[in-house]
This record gives C-alpha cells, structure tokens and sequence, in this order.
C-alpha cells in the first residue's frame, strides 16, 4: 500500500513531500483538549466561535465541523489521478488510525470518528472524515 500510494503521489518511498496522501497515512494525528471540545490540533479559535454562534448548533455539530476534512484535500484540490477507490482505501485507513490515537490520549472521552462516503461515489471532493465525543451525541 506504501508504494502504491508513493506512486500516486509521485513522491519517494521515503515519503517526504508534504501534503502528500501517504504521509498522512503514516504521521500520527495530534488533537488537543480546548474548553471540553476534542479538536484537531492547529484549529482555529476564530472558526469555532463563529460556528458555535450559528443558530440550531450543538457541540456535536461544533466538532464534526471542526474536526471534518474531505480526503481528496490530503493529495491537493484537482489531483487528476484521485480515484474512488484511492479515497475508499485512505478513508478508511484514517478512521482507524483516528480511532486508535483518539481513544488512546482521551479513554475516558469515547469518540465517535465517521467516514463519510457520498451518495454520489463519484465526487470525489464529499468523501470526508471527521469525530465527535460520543457524550454530544
């Protein structure tokens, strides 16, 4: 799979380019604890102001926007070799690797981490990953 991805994103084994689809396989996500949200670390505080201030908002709601990213902006907006099946695969690598780091640094705050998989399969730009605390639900 490493090389594969290496191959699509026409980078080394070594997986040195940044904003690569394989390095975000292999770099452990780092998440921070801010006022009881469990938030993607280098998050805005502006962005989560203003959506908490949007009317019919829960905390839920709050974090699945905050922590919510479309899987084809791993590679870059328009890659021409993005495929279905690509975004199938990191998809589902990176919910596990979410679940994994999400209940190792924050057991005693059991997350939910959804891969979102569009009704239409074929735009590429809705497959999209994000978490919550299962106590927002």
């Amino acid at each position: 799979m490493k090389s594969e991805l290496a191959a699509w994103n026409n980078v080394p084994e070594s997986i040195s380019s940044p904003g690569s689809a394989a390095k975000a396989i292999f770099r452990w996500p780092d998440f921070v604890m801010f006022e009881g949200y469990i938030l993607r670390e280098g998050f805005s505080e502006a962005s989560l102001r203003g959506f908490e201030q949007q009317n019919g908002t829960s905390r839920k709601s709050v974090e699945w926007l905050m922590n919510h990213l479309h899987i084809a902006d791993i590679q870059y907006y328009g890659c021409k070799s993005a495929s279905k099946d690509k975004l199938l695969l990191l998809g589902h690598v990176l919910q596990e690797i979410y679940q994994a780091k999400l209940l190792g640094q924050f057991p005693d705050r059991p997350c939910r981490v959804e891969f979102h998989i569009p009704d239409d399969e074929e735009d590429l730009m809705e497959y999209q990953l994000s978490f919550w605390q299962q106590c927002h639900e």
